[in-house]
């Protein structure tokens, strides 16, 4: 424990004290003055040693908890010696972090609330397009055969084609607001327990009808009973929502969409699965990022779903990670571990 200089001085001094007594005949009572003399005289270099040790673990720990995050250290707590030049250096770095963590979360929190304005602005004239659309879709209706009052067979599918550009673009919107949110820390997540079997049902009930009208099944007879996690509901309904709307868009009409889940001491674990044309292996690894449209993306996709599912999860201390199934078709597999961070 003690340094190179301590250990000289403490071989050096036994050496001269053991050499006087030596010449006094080395009696007994000669030897232990001898050993008690150098004992006293290493104690003060021994204790110095120690506390050095302890400032220097001390130091240790704080910077493992300023590298973890922990901004609120504070090196200030050492005195004057070796170990201040380097606490006054860390704490010069530690108020620079801590200034540009402020900075950066005030951005963030400035760059959410304008897309959150634009959204508005952007809204309201959709709002008004959607009634003017069903307006007209009513007056269509009244003479669908396109007498004096009617738009004709051609003009009705341009009315419905133009309907559901407006709500793709108000879907775009919202999923772009709620990232925005997610990206700025601005969104309070609920603490309850989650139950894997309400998740589904309320994950899958919008697309009810339209798995009807493609003679699509959903099979969840592997989900696990009272399989459940701690996170929120409605946000990881979403989550689990935008892979189910994934599946269903690349499965062919009667096709299978299947879904897993488990529980054990470390995570939550949840499967859904396709018998679909899978996923493109040169799309694999930038399936979640935003905006990213793979090779067999369909027209409409614009390639935030996936990647705003990701997000959802990362805060709820979850990953994902999707693959192609050797049977065919595509397996995305979520894991929610104990606890939110």
């Amino acid at each position: 424990m003690w340094n190179k200089d301590g250990i000289h001085w403490f071989v050096y001094l036994a050496s001269a004290v053991f050499g006087l007594t030596s010449g006094m005949f080395l009696s007994y009572k000669a030897a232990l003055l001898a050993v008690g003399c150098v004992a006293f005289c290493a104690l003060p270099a021994f204790f110095f040693e120690c506390r050095r040790k302890r400032k220097l673990r001390a130091l240790a720990l704080d910077m493992d908890r300023l590298l973890h995050g922990d901004y609120r250290v504070r090196f200030k707590n050492y005195e004057e010696g070796e170990t201040e030049v380097v606490a006054n250096e860390l704490a010069k770095i530690t108020d620079t972090l801590q200034t540009q963590a402020e900075k950066l979360r005030n951005e963030k929190k400035y760059l959410a609330d304008s897309i959150a304005d634009i959204s508005h602005q952007i809204r309201t004239p959709l709002t008004a397009l959607n009634l003017t659309l069903e307006t007209m879709g009513g007056r269509e209706a009244a003479d669908p055969l396109g007498g004096e009052a009617g738009f004709g067979e051609e003009y009705a599918l341009r009315l419905k084609q133009a309907k559901q550009l407006t709500h793709r673009i108000e879907w775009l919107i919202e999923a772009l607001l709620k990232l925005s949110k997610l990206d700025a820390g601005t969104v309070e997540f609920v603490r309850e327990t989650v139950t894997v079997e309400k998740l589904i049902r309320d994950a899958a009930k919008p697309f009810g009808i339209l798995m009807d009208l493609r003679g699509q099944t959903l099979d969840t007879k592997k989900v696990m009973r009272d399989a459940a996690f701690t996170g929120d509901l409605a946000w990881s309904t979403e989550a689990v929502g935008n892979i189910l709307k994934n599946c269903i868009e690349h499965t062919a009409e009667g096709g299978l969409i299947s879904v897993a889940a488990c529980e054990n001491a470390i995570y939550t674990e949840i499967v859904v699965e396709d018998n679909g044309e899978g996923v493109d292996p040169q799309d694999l690894p930038h399936l979640f990022e935003r905006f990213y449209k793979g090779r067999n993306s369909s027209g409409n996709s614009v390639g935030i779903g996936l990647a705003l599912t990701r997000a959802i999860l990362l805060v709820q201390n979850g990953t994902i990670c999707a693959e192609n199934r050797r049977e065919g078709g595509a397996r995305f597999l979520i894991r929610i571990y104990k606890g939110i961070v």
